[in-house]
């Protein structure tokens, strides 16, 4: 259906979400229509706070808003959905708007296959009524279903609409850029080449992919690396689990500016902890550039400096190959933990592949080469 129609159908004045490429028709007409506008449309940093920002609306305007997300973000909604929004705590309506990766029978990366399975189940354990919406949905179909909700949200419940691959059509073309020159996969690059053969663990999304990739270029083993292909947010803790129960060796850690703010308080933790042989390395394009594009707020915020905030003892942020080779050797020659920005632009390869190794085969290789070492 268009994305228009369906917005229409709903009839909110407040949209609130994490971007997801299957929901790319809904945050491009968000982004062409309203932008980022506190009042209408805000991208936040990860799902349960977009749920308690929504929260935080009805509870103004006595309104009902809508949240977007990737149906890996149920969990990061479950705490609030079911300790806050619920009726037996505070009956704060809200429609959730889930694109359903993963989905039963449709071809889907591996991160996103148990999740596909119980997408539908998780709603309805946290008694969330659902309409899916697929390619042969009809408006009149969506328009009785939200008739249906109306009564469920009049109650103080939620109800969610989950988008199935390509259901949304009919988005403006919306295009994002920024000023900075060098590319992440440019970027990853010059860390492979300093790292040597040092452990590194990728963060979720094309990061990966890109360092699967250059490690094939390179003829080299996909054994120094954990690739999180899922889990957005949570790489720099992988990191640092490892880091601490192997503190003579070096551990790198790369990470997106959307996911080290999607669960940020990982920063303190690792600053509190000051593990000597960890190397933290936020690559900052400001946008959720794997799933389309949309900013963060990373492109206005001092990751530098909330790293030594957190404690890191050593931060510093570039924006050019000669500063990055320079952090880059500099943070491998210290003893101590280091945290790395590096300006990015947005885009990647048309043709950038994906990992052709199982996600068990990595974990397994990965392992093996950890215990190889001290």
């Amino acid at each position: 259906m268009r994305v228009d129609k369906l917005v229409q159908i709903i009839g909110a004045d407040f949209y609130t979400g994490v971007p997801d490429s299957q929901l790319k028709a809904l945050c491009n007409y968000l982004m062409d229509r309203h932008a980022i506008d506190p009042a209408h449309h805000v991208i936040a940093a990860n799902e349960g706070n977009c749920t308690a920002l929504a929260a935080g609306y009805h509870l103004a305007t006595g309104k009902v808003p809508v949240v977007y997300m990737q149906n890996s973000g149920e969990g990061n909604i479950i705490n609030p959905v079911a300790s806050l929004l619920n009726d037996k705590v505070y009956a704060i309506p809200m429609i959730f708007i889930i694109g359903w990766r993963g989905e039963p029978g449709v071809h889907d990366e591996p991160q996103h296959i148990y999740q596909g399975e119980v997408t539908l189940k998780l709603l309805e354990d946290m008694g969330i009524e659902s309409f899916v919406i697929g390619t042969d949905t009809t408006d009149d179909e969506v328009c009785a279903a939200m008739d249906s909700f109306k009564n469920i949200l009049a109650s103080g419940r939620n109800v969610a609409f989950v988008i199935r691959k390509g259901a949304l059509t009919d988005a403006p073309k919306v295009e994002y850029t920024n000023a900075n020159h060098m590319t992440r996969e440019e970027i990853i690059e010059h860390i492979v080449k300093v790292s040597g053969e040092d452990p590194i663990v990728s963060t979720t999304g094309k990061a990966s992919r890109e360092l699967f990739e250059i490690r094939e270029r390179n003829g080299q083993s996909h054994k120094y690396d954990f690739l999180t292909v899922g889990s957005m947010g949570h790489a720099s803790s992988i990191a640092l689990g490892i880091a601490i129960n192997k503190p003579g060796s070096r551990i790198w850690c790369i990470d997106g500016d959307g996911a080290a703010l999607m669960h940020m308080g990982a920063m303190a933790v690792i600053g509190n902890n000051k593990p000597g042989n960890l190397i933290h390395i936020v690559i900052n394009n400001g946008a959720h550039e794997t799933v389309g594009g949309m900013p963060t707020v990373a492109g206005t915020t001092d990751l530098k400096e909330i790293a030594l905030s957190c404690g890191y003892p050593d931060a510093v942020s570039v924006s050019d190959p000669d500063s990055l080779d320079k952090a880059l050797i500099n943070a491998k020659s210290k003893k101590e933990l280091c945290f790395i920005e590096v300006k990015c632009s947005i885009g990647a390869r048309d043709d950038l592949g994906r990992p052709t190794t199982t996600a068990l085969e990595n974990k397994q290789n990965f392992m093996d080469y950890l215990n190889t070492l001290e």
